[in-house]
């Protein structure tokens, strides 16, 4: 599987934030999106993700699911978590699941984040660390190859940037593929960077 973007222009409130982007990720590789704030990282994502019209170039996936879109074959972890703060953890994690048209059991995800324990609190008790790791629950939930990971370190403590880290390279070793946007490092072997100049 390889993701590709060409000539890539993206226009936000009739600002031009980027053109002529181009890069390729193949499954088992991960590219770090950098660059000032109002550079286009997040743009970028939501570009691939669907959310952001495509100004200008082109994407393509070669060996993904031809009949699913690039969106559809993708996870997005945006900046807002996106839970329901009266649902417990394990059904705010279900709801999901079946939104996405997940089958697997959820506890093995809860496990992987550390939050097994708290299945049954409202998410309106968790602090800002343990939403965040909810909300990387969902990337195990359902099984998907392009993981988009906007800032995905925010609000977690070292402990979990870690469990982070594993949960990435674990993805790439199944021959998955991630972009990230990030201001810092976040310990995935061997990522290659691609650094957007902020035009504001």
């Amino acid at each position: 599987m390889q993701l590709e973007a060409s000539g890539l222009a993206c226009v936000r409130g009739g600002r031009e934030v980027f053109s002529g982007l181009g890069f390729a990720v193949a499954g088992g590789q991960a590219l770090l999106i950098t660059g000032r704030n109002g550079a286009g990282k997040s743009s970028l994502l939501r570009m691939i993700a669907g959310l952001v019209r495509v100004a200008g170039g082109r994407l393509s996936l070669s060996g993904g699911d031809p009949e699913r879109s690039i969106a559809g074959q993708a996870h997005y972890l945006g900046h807002q978590d996106a839970l329901k703060p009266s649902l417990t953890v394990a059904e705010n994690l279900s709801f999901w699941s079946r939104y996405f048209g997940g089958t697997e059991p959820l506890t093995g995800s809860l496990d992987a984040v550390g939050l097994s324990a708290l299945s049954a609190l409202p998410a309106a008790y968790l602090s800002a660390g343990q939403r965040r790791r909810l909300s990387l629950a969902r990337l195990l939930a359902v099984r998907r190859p392009i993981w988009l990971l906007d800032e995905p370190t925010a609000a977690l403590d070292t402990g979990a940037q870690n469990i982070l880290a594993g949960l990435m390279n674990r993805h790439l070793q199944g021959d998955g593929l991630i972009l990230a946007a990030t201001h810092g490092p976040l310990g995935v072997a061997g990522a290659r960077e691609i650094r957007l100049g902020a035009t504001a």
